[in-house]
């Protein structure tokens, strides 16, 4: 189910991940969804769409931080703004990445390509490597809440877009959103077959 636009599954398995470490009252959570450094490819731009277009929806005040040349689509945005409008949340866009951090309750950081600010390529190569520092370690995780909770939709590369003290540490519910797309997907199927 996932396209170059959206990714409704993997955004329906961090929902109910989100519910399951922070309860059912998601309003005026802290939810960041960060890009991050990946040198593999231009990985799609579906997950963060679809999670500022859906997270808003539950009052969460979300936070996208990304460097100028990652925008996401600008009727995404507009969406997204206006989700956040008729739901009472907030919706921040920054290009720091630990101004974003601060105080964070989700911090959701994947990279994604520079699609809406260039189809070649090579040339949105050139632009990530520019940004290799935007890396989810340990110092800028010290930065959100105590109990902030780590997410990715895996995989993830390794000390590249997040550090094995992150991924694998006290904050990561990885796995557990991993486990977690299965039952979304098979909740979804059970609601269409049936």
């Amino acid at each position: 189910m996932q396209c170059d636009i959206y990714h409704p599954f993997q955004c329906l398995a961090d929902l109910m991940t989100i519910v399951e470490k922070k309860g059912r009252d998601l309003r005026h959570k802290k939810m960041v969804v960060s890009w991050a450094y990946a040198a593999s490819y231009q990985k799609p731009m579906s997950v963060p769409q679809s999670l500022i277009l859906q997270m808003p929806r539950f009052g969460m005040d979300v936070v996208l931080a990304h460097p100028p040349e990652f925008r996401l689509m600008p009727e995404i945005m507009e969406q997204a703004q206006e989700q956040a409008r008729k739901f009472g949340a907030g919706f921040e866009v920054i290009d720091d990445m630990e101004a974003a951090f601060k105080d964070a309750d989700i911090v959701y950081a994947k990279s994604w390509g520079a699609m809406v600010h260039t189809q070649d390529p090579d040339e949105g190569a050139k632009i990530i490597k520019k940004y290799s520092h935007w890396i989810t370690d340990e110092r800028k995780m010290a930065l959100a809440k105590p109990d902030a909770i780590y997410m990715h939709p895996l995989p993830a590369d390794r000390n590249i877009e997040v550090t094995d003290g992150v991924m694998d540490g006290p904050h990561s519910v990885v796995y557990d959103e991993a486990e977690n797309r299965m039952h979304a997907q098979k909740a979804v199927m059970a609601l269409t077959m049936g």
